[in-house]
C-alpha cells in the first residue's frame, strides 16, 4: 500500500506534464492554422469587394431595364383597357337595346 501511495501522485505528475505538453503544441497548431486561415479570408474578402464593385457598375443599366419594362407594362395596360371598354359598351349597347323591346 505504502508503495501505491508514493507511485501513484509521481504518475499522475507524469502524465499531467504529458497533457500539458501536448495542448502547448495543439495550441501552437491552432494559432498557425488561424493565421493561415485569417490570409484566405482577406484574399476571399478582397475578390468579394473587386466582385461587388463590378456587379454594382450594372445597378444604372438595370435600372433602366426596369423603368423601360414598367412603361411597357402601363402603355399595354392602358391599351388593353380601351379596347375591354369598347367591347363592353358595345354589349352594353346590345344589352339595353333588347331591354328597350
Amino acid at each position: 500500500m505504502d508503495v501505491l501511495n508514493a507511485i501513484l501522485p509521481i504518475l499522475l505528475y507524469i502524465f499531467g506534464v504529458i497533457l500539458l505538453i501536448v495542448l502547448i503544441i495543439l495550441g501552437i497548431r491552432m494559432i498557425q492554422v488561424l493565421d493561415k486561415v485569417d490570409k484566405v479570408i482577406d484574399n476571399v474578402d478582397e475578390v468579394v469587394t473587386d466582385v461587388s464593385k463590378k456587379v454594382n457598375s450594372f445597378n444604372g443599366f438595370f435600372d433602366i431595364l426596369d423603368r423601360t419594362g414598367y412603361s411597357i407594362s402601363m402603355i399595354g395596360d392602358k391599351v388593353i383597357g380601351l379596347f375591354s371598354g369598347i367591347v363592353s359598351k358595345i354589349f352594353n349597347k346590345n344589352k339595353k337595346e333588347e331591354e328597350d323591346l
